[in-house]
């Protein structure tokens, strides 16, 4: 079987949308024909959760070059902050972020802890926060 034909032949047939449509069956879609409602297999949730986490990691490289000085539970720490939420919502943290920037890990946890985020996650929260002060 020629996979690379198949794949052409199949990005043409299908076409690609980075969002969520409705097929000509019905089916809400994404990507090049991936029917959402038939879900996804462990191996899928696998491959997207390393894509995920490596986006996550190359986001701080980009945005906060001295992270990866931090010690190793506060990059853990910050980088479970940057998949949950996001960079755009993770730049919203001024004054965790300034506290990391400069080794005040206590002052970090409790920053992290003052948050609307914290009380959405509740025990993701406490323990991010207990790792930054270890």
């Amino acid at each position: 079987m020629n996979y690379r034909e198949l794949r052409g032949m199949l990005r043409g047939d299908e076409g690609f949308s980075s969002t969520i449509y409705t097929d000509t069956t019905g089916h809400q879609t994404i990507g090049y024909g991936r029917n959402l409602a038939a879900g996804i297999s462990r191996t899928e949730a696998e491959f997207l959760l390393d894509t995920d986490m490596r986006i996550a990691v190359e986001d701080l490289n980009r945005a906060f070059p001295w992270w990866q000085g931090m010690h190793e539970d506060a990059q853990l720490s910050l980088a479970n902050m940057c998949f949950n939420l996001g960079l755009p919502k993770l730049l919203t943290f001024h004054r965790m972020l300034e506290a990391l920037e400069n080794n005040d890990y206590e002052t970090a946890a409790d920053e992290c802890l003052d948050s609307k985020w914290a009380k959405q996650v509740g025990n993701r929260a406490k323990r991010i926060a207990a790792l930054f002060r270890k």
